[in-house]
């Protein structure tokens, strides 16, 4: 862990003495709550690390040792949570929100074959309340443990003025690895190809906006009462952390013949697949194969929203997906059980018929939950 900062956007000016007798406390920018802050979450961060990192906490920069690779290919994704932020902060808790940015973050990663390597936060907050930005720090770096990365620095900027005490938004960047000869993408993928699917935990980060809107603005449900098709309060539900699934992924490129990924996120299952299947082949998915939980049909259900918004919104109840050699599907599927990964087989890749556009089709019904 390095270099891990809580300031300001406007840090570099020095407030206190162009104007004598205000402070920059009276501005609205707090150090002594930064430097709180800091010593909570530095233990936290610490935990997330890899023996590639160099250096201690506290520097400008993070420094982290690639090792040794035949032809190495870096691999970068930015990304941030969305209005699942809203819900965090509506409930005051922010202890799962950091994992959520990671998950965001390394299952990009996964999908071109890379392992995630490293990561830094970005944190813009109203007012640093120091337990608050601890609380999402160490969402961070357990997320990042999840994933097998570092977290390798990161900035916390208070912004008065611009953003309420009690708002936030979180974003990161990570960083991947991968040979050049192993990248995985739609040139691997073959006619006859099994797509095997993964289960998500809930909602994930994507579709927050609509599914607010349906159930806390329109049908004006209490995030802390108890939904009885949920079986929990539905804050709990809302708040349900982003599965990782990035170690998974590494294990599966490793063990089984893995020619891509996808991870669903905005754009739904369809919209995703479309990305990693090349021009002449189609992944035909069959909707039979899962039932998605319930959140989702409340969400059709109470906002009358059609299944084809549904399935470009959210993602239904699958997270991340694999496509593997057709003779690997029963070894990929144990090794995932293994890791306590809920798979199935999603569907199979095929020649696109004539005149046939869609590189990624569903087909039939879902099964009654």
């Amino acid at each position: 862990m390095n270099a891990h900062e809580v300031d300001s956007t406007d840090n570099h000016d020095d407030t206190s003495s162009a104007h004598e007798g205000t402070s920059y406390a009276q501005a609205g920018v707090d150090i002594e709550a930064g430097d709180r802050a800091v010593e909570l979450f530095a233990p936290l961060a610490k935990k997330a690390t890899r023996p590639e990192v160099r250096g201690g906490l506290g520097g400008f920069a993070g420094l982290f040792a690639l090792g040794k690779y035949k032809e190495p290919l870096l691999a970068a994704s930015s990304d941030g949570v969305g209005t699942k932020l809203a819900v965090a902060q509506a409930m005051d808790k922010h202890d799962t929100i950091g994992q959520d940015l990671v998950a965001m973050v390394v299952d990009d990663l996964v999908v071109c074959g890379a392992e995630p390597l490293f990561l830094q936060d970005y944190i813009a907050i109203g007012k640093v309340i120091p337990e608050h930005v601890a609380q999402i720090v160490g969402g961070i770096a357990q997320g990042c443990q999840m994933a097998g990365c570092a977290l390798l620095g990161g900035e916390t900027a208070e912004h008065p003025g611009v953003m309420e005490p009690g708002e936030y938004d979180i974003s990161a960047t990570g960083v991947g690895v991968v040979e050049a000869a192993d990248v995985l993408g739609p040139d691997k993928v073959r006619d006859g190809d099994v797509i095997i699917g993964m289960a998500s935990s809930g909602l994930h980060s994507n579709g927050y906006s609509l599914a607010r809107k349906v159930l806390l603005e329109d049908a004006g449900l209490p995030l802390d009462g108890v939904v009885e098709e949920l079986d929990r309060p539905l804050g709990e539900e809302l708040l349900e952390p982003t599965r990782i699934y990035a170690l998974d992924c590494v294990e599966l490129i490793q063990e089984c013949e893995t020619h891509t990924f996808c991870h669903v996120t905005g754009g739904g299952l369809v919209g995703n697949m479309e990305r990693v299947i090349p021009d002449g082949l189609v992944a035909e998915m069959d909707r039979a194969s899962w039932t998605p939980s319930p959140i989702f049909r409340l969400i059709a259900e109470l906002g009358s929203v059609s299944d084809e918004e549904m399935e470009k919104t959210f993602n239904m109840g699958v997270g991340m997906v694999a496509v593997v050699s057709a003779d690997e599907v029963d070894r990929a599927q144990a090794l995932l059980t293994a890791r306590h990964v809920d798979c199935w087989t999603l569907g199979r890749v095929r020649i696109a018929a004539e005149g046939e556009q869609d590189r990624a089709v569903l087909v039939g019904d879902h099964p009654q939950a």
